[in-house]
């Protein structure tokens, strides 16, 4: 933001990026309001072009998401999803794809989850399912392996007399780990 660069040399370069930020962000809002939730028309740069996806049932742009998804375009293709109005499971499966390439991977299992529910004998939604348990149960037990114990083995009681003790040792030493005790 602008402000946080006043009296620096920064300052005309952030009030360009801002300006560019709002700009696309009206671009959006333009977009939005003309389509009305009815069609979907946007190029790789985000300008308009004579291609018109369906945004109703998602028809062949689920195709060109998956595209954008696998070459890295994150934002373009979650923008095309949100456009999407029906939910099918593929959309569902698309936007676990996504948000797995994005790192959030509670809400990618959840949406393939989903995916996965609603179309039971779909092989490559319950094939995604696995991988990413098996990656979640493999990341557990490596953690564990780690010095790092399951959460069934913790309680609140044995992390409050650990955070006690090492408050005491602190205090002892002439440092206070913990002001209020």
């Amino acid at each position: 933001h602008p402000d946080q660069y006043r009296d620096n040399p920064l300052s005309k370069l952030a009030e360009e990026k801002l300006r560019e930020v709002n700009e696309a962000y009206d671009e959006i809002m333009r977009q939005r309001a003309a389509g009305g939730g009815s069609g979907y028309r946007q190029t790789d740069s985000g300008s308009r072009s004579g291609q018109s996806y369906s945004s109703n049932t998602g028809g062949n742009a689920f195709y060109e998401i998956r595209q954008k998804i696998n070459m890295g375009q994150l934002n373009e293709a979650d923008v095309m999803l949100d456009n999407i109005v029906t939910r099918t499971a593929e959309w569902y499966f698309l936007k676990g794809l996504l948000y797995f390439k994005r790192g959030w991977y509670d809400a990618a299992y959840n949406h393939v989850q989903t995916a996965c529910s609603m179309e039971p004998n779909n092989f490559e939604y319950r094939q995604t399912l696995n991988r990413m348990q098996n990656n979640t149960n493999m990341y557990r037990q490596s953690s564990t392996n780690r010095g790092y114990k399951k959460n069934d083995d913790f309680d609140i009681c044995s992390i409050c007399t650990a955070l006690y003790c090492a408050d005491c040792c602190c205090e002892c030493a002439g440092g206070d780990l913990i002001a209020c005790c």
